[in-house]
């Protein structure tokens, strides 16, 4: 049989069939590269559980990592969802490794800022987004408890994952646009039998027939272990105009002598800011 992997939780999955019933599964073996939102191949080995016999070819996989191991987030989604908030304050950097994240695997990123009802914090969280929306970045400002519908249009057909610090109000925006979503994440805890709620593991809803939304675990930190210094360069959309350009083929962009990069913004044509952020991430990538 084939189906759809709604839930994630360990080495522990639901499975969704073709007629919508849904089926605990196991990976065989001890590893496990299941990822909430995969296409599988499963075999039923009981009335309430099966076993994944294979992972079917993927559109695309957001994944975090450092060296000792990686983390799955979703297989097969169109669009990143990052959420931020006025408050609590978000991490910049987290930002920046997430969006590098969707670059790598041609994911279209859409930042939400939550909480915009709280006036008092909203110029300072939209000034800090300033920078990213110049450079094409698309930025949505909502309240999930009063205008989580304005992200409903933007989640049309196709498959998204929301992503976030802890605090940014996912799960009250998932639970705004998908009422019934508080009784699915209890089904399929008990399914898993493991009673946890919605924000320990990845867990896909169905907006309609074309359009889903994956909520996934708070994240404080963004491992980019799996990705070369010169992707990451790439995924700065403001470096690929002057990539090449250095006197040094493998220019690190620190120090070296004629650096496009560090005449880029020394000319104020590069944000000095989303530099340092770049220089942090390709120093800690490893180890984070």
């Amino acid at each position: 049989m084939e189906g759809r992997v709604i839930a994630a939780h360990g080495r522990q999955y639901v499975v969704e069939l073709a007629d919508g019933s849904r089926l605990p599964c196991f990976p065989r073996g001890k590893k496990s590269d299941v990822a909430c939102g995969d296409r599988v191949d499963i075999k039923q080995t009981s009335d309430d559980q099966g076993v994944i016999e294979a992972i079917q070819p993927r559109s695309s996989l957001l994944y975090r990592s450092n060296e000792i191991r990686q983390k799955l987030i979703a297989a097969n989604v169109d669009q990143l969802v990052i959420v931020v908030a006025t408050e609590p304050a978000f991490s910049d950097e987290l930002i920046a490794r997430a969006l590098i994240a969707a670059e790598s695997e041609e994911i279209t990123p859409l930042i939400v800022l939550n909480k915009c009802d709280l006036a008092d914090k909203l110029p300072a969280a939209r000034q800090r987004l300033a920078v990213l929306s110049s450079l094409g970045y698309r930025v949505l400002e909502l309240s999930a408890l009063e205008h989580a519908e304005d992200l409903r249009p933007h989640l049309a057909n196709q498959t998204s994952v929301l992503v976030g610090q802890s605090g940014m109000g996912k799960s009250t925006l998932v639970n705004a646009l998908i009422p019934e979503a508080r009784a699915a994440t209890r089904e399929i805890s008990q399914a898993l039998d493991s009673g946890k709620h919605t924000t320990t593991h990845a867990t896909l809803y169905h907006l309609d027939a074309d359009s889903h939304l994956i909520d996934s675990p708070g994240l404080q930190e963004f491992g980019l272990g799996h990705l070369e210094r010169q992707e990451i360069e790439q995924a700065f959309p403001e470096f690929r105009p002057y990539l090449g350009q250095c006197r040094f083929r493998d220019c690190h962009h620190n120090r070296e002598p004629d650096c496009a990069l560090i005449a880029a913004v020394d000319a104020e044509k590069i944000d000095k800011t989303r530099f340092a952020t770049y220089h942090r991430i390709v120093g800690t990538q490893r180890a984070i």
